[in-house]
């Protein structure tokens, strides 16, 4: 007997961020101003992953 997904839903997976590639301009963080891991042209709030886990831990934490 298989044990159930913890959270299944029907919803469908999210899509793969972007990264950039070797050569690639990346874009800063907008909270730390350090680059990120995501290419210059991506459109939004782009976060380093230090600043983007940051930003979860807070959002966990708001209950």
């Amino acid at each position: 007997m298989e044990p159930e997904p913890y959270c299944a839903t029907d919803l469908p997976s999210v899509p793969a961020v972007a990264t950039a590639e070797p050569g690639v301009p990346v874009a800063d963080c907008v909270l730390c101003g350090e680059p990120t891991e995501h290419p210059a042209t991506v459109s939004g709030a782009t976060l380093c992953p230090r600043c983007e886990w940051q930003q979860a831990q807070r959002g966990a934490c708001s209950g």
